[in-house]
Order: C-alpha cells, then sequence, then structure tokens
C-alpha cells in the first residue's frame, strides 16, 4: 500500500482524503524505525536480562504472589527522587567503552497522538513522547537524552524482560495479569474498550450487533483479552474474531479494505483513528475502565520510584500542568468530543 494511493472501502467508495494518506505515510514510517531486536519467544516468556537481574526462578515466586494479590493494579511504588541501582546502570550505561548518557525507551510510532512519526517532519511525537522526554530529563537533564525503540504491542513485555528497554510508554494498560511480568508507574491516563467501524455500519457497540461480524484486535492487548473472555467475548456475542496483528494501526487499514467489520480498541486510540479517516466512527459506550501506566522491569525498583515523581510533578499545576498541556496539545481536539472535564488520574500507592 502507497502513502499517495487509495484505499477501498468495503462499501466501494474510494477513500483519497488527506486523513486516509496520514495513516497510510504513518504505516510506511514503520520502515524507518528498526524494532529492537528480541528472543523468539512468547509475549511475557524468558527471564530478565540486561542487567534486570532477577533470577527466574524467584522472579517466578514474585509473579506468583502478585497474581494472588492484585486487588488494586494501578497502586504503586511510593514516588522518590533517590537513584538506586536502575538508575544507576542506566547513567552509566556504556557502548564501545563510551558512555551512552541516554534513557532507552519503547514506544509506538503508529499511534496517532499517541506515539508516532509526523508526516511533514518525520520527528517521532505524540503525548506519550512527551511523557518519556520528562523522564529522561529528569534524569539526565535533557529531554532530548533519549534512545526510541519501536516496540509492538505483543513485543512490550518481552522487551522488557530481556533488557533491551527501560521503560515502555505506549498506551499501556495496567492489570494484574501483566504485574506478573513488568512493574507499573502510577497511572496517566483512563481509557476504555470501545468499538471502531466504518460509518456506514449496522453494529451499534460492544454487543450482539456484532454478531457474524469479522472484529479485529491487536495481539497481546487488552481487547483481545476481552474478545476471548467466555462471558461477553466473541463467542458470546456471536462475533468472529480473526487473527490478531501486531500493532492498532494493521486494524484500521484491515477495516478500510474491508478485510474486518470492527475493531475493538482503546477509545484513546479509536479517536485519533477517527480522526485520520472520516469514514470511520466509535460506536457505543467504552466497556471496560482502564489505566495506561509507565512499564518498566520487575526488578528496577527505584527506576519505578523516580518515575512515580516525575509523574507527580508531571500531574502538579491543576490547568497549567504539564499533564494538561500536552492534553490539549495531543488529545483535546479527538477526545473532546466525548470526555468531558479531563484530568490525570489520581495517583495510588501501595502502603
Amino acid at each position: 500500500m502507497r502513502a499517495t494511493g487509495g484505499v477501498r472501502m468495503r462499501s466501494g467508495r474510494s477513500v483519497r482524503s488527506g486523513a486516509a494518506a496520514a495513516v497510510c505515510a504513518l504505516g510506511v514510517a514503520t520502515a524507518i524505525f528498526v524494532p529492537a531486536t528480541l528472543d523468539d519467544q512468547g509475549d511475557g516468556a524468558g527471564t530478565a536480562r540486561g542487567g534486570a537481574g532477577a533470577h527466574p526462578r524467584a522472579a517466578r515466586t514474585t509473579a506468583a504472589a502478585t497474581a494472588d494479590t492484585c486487588v488494586r493494579p494501578e497502586a504503586s511504588l511510593r514516588p522518590s527522587s533517590a537513584s538506586g541501582p536502575a538508575i544507576e546502570r542506566i547513567k552509566n550505561r556504556r557502548v564501545d567503552g563510551h558512555k551512552l548518557g541516554k534513557l532507552i525507551a519503547g514506544v509506538d510510532q503508529n499511534s496517532y497522538r499517541w506515539g508516532y512519526r509526523d508526516p511533514a517532519t518525520g520527528d517521532l511525537t505524540g503525548f506519550d513522547i512527551d511523557l518519556v522526554r520528562a523522564i529522561a530529563e529528569d534524569i539526565f537533564g535533557d529531554p532530548d537524552a533519549v534512545i526510541y525503540r519501536a516496540i509492538p504491542t505483543s513485543q512490550r513485555i518481552k522487551a522488557l524482560q530481556q533488557g533491551k528497554v527501560d521503560i515502555v510508554v505506549r498506551t499501556m494498560t495496567i492489570n494484574c495479569d501483566r504485574l506478573k511480568d513488568v512493574a507499573f508507574s502510577t497511572a496517566y491516563f483512563k481509557a476504555g474498550q470501545q468499538v471502531l467501524v466504518p460509518k456506514d455500519s449496522s453494529v451499534t457497540g460492544y454487543n450482539t450487533s456484532l454478531r457474524g461480524k469479522r472484529v479485529c484486535t491487536a495481539k497481546g492487548s487488552t481487547a483481545e483479552a476481552a474478545l476471548d473472555q467466555e462471558k461477553g467475548g466473541a463467542k458470546d456475542l456471536g462475533a468472529i474474531k480473526v487473527d490478531p496483528v501486531p500493532n492498532q494501526l494493521d486494524c484500521l487499514v484491515r477495516l478500510q479494505l474491508g478485510q474486518v467489520d470492527a475493531v475493538i480498541t482503546d477509545n484513546a486510540l479509536a479517536a485519533g483513528q477517527a480522526a485520520q479517516d472520516p469514514s470511520v466512527k466509535l460506536v457505543g459506550k467504552p466497556f471496560t475502565e482502564e489505566f495506561y501506566g509507565v512499564a518498566m522491569n520487575r526488578s528496577d525498583k527505584d527506576l519505578v520510584r523516580r518515575v512515580n515523581k516525575v509523574l507527580e510533578e508531571y500531574r502538579s499545576g491543576g490547568e497549567n500542568s504539564r499533564w494538561m498541556r500536552a492534553y490539549r496539545k495531543w488529545l483535546a481536539e479527538d477526545l473532546g468530543k466525548t470526555e468531558e472535564n479531563p484530568a490525570a488520574p489520581a495517583p495510588a500507592y501501595k502502603d
């Protein structure tokens, strides 16, 4: 698919708008950014490496305990500006004998408004990217002290476990299952799963109007987990779950090509996709409540505390906070149609 080509909808209409072209341009940009090389194991498999330092048996035991005691997954460690082993490792990382002096962040480059390549400038930008820059600024005193690595949805956990990245800031939902494998900061955004369809679709939301409809999700996403549920999942609704894709943008392309009838994804991501392509729309209401967090290796407790300290400062200041400025810059135009009185989620901490 070329950035200048038309994408034909199932209804036979050719989508040649500037928004659709932007979708294609974002897809092409993937080739520019080489993702981190990962071992060929399933998401969540493998042991901590690359400075993470957790013994595999100890990691499994701790993960099991987390699964048994997880009640409020968005509760994280209390903030601290102290530099522990993880911060020191990041600050003193050497490559070919030279100090790197950069944070390595796993991000998306295909999610409009969140983490994407601006087709006009080629710059990586968005709400999540602004947060990465704030973390780098706190650790190194320089918001540009970052190496970005493009991480597919299904590879986020693996990238952290294998030490390929220090943090993942990629619209990643905090939940109990993921806490078995990675640590999270406090929540920095609240979202929910919603349905995206062509404007002439008969689907009205996440309900039986999906019966017989082909539904697309990203592999390893909470949307895929929702469809896999015995009660309220694809089988219960009569929907047809197609093979999941590596990235959410791939679902939008499938929808444009008429290969699927609906996409289920976070409403925050879907709002950006609808902004890119006016021939699609969000239907129904969000049917889950989810919180995005910065993901880190389970062993890097001092890094978790440091990121939580950054988030405390990021939220502070009310209407003039860095969080609100980022929201107005990247998300208000799209989410403002459905969200009222947006605000950063209040942090929750473990006792």
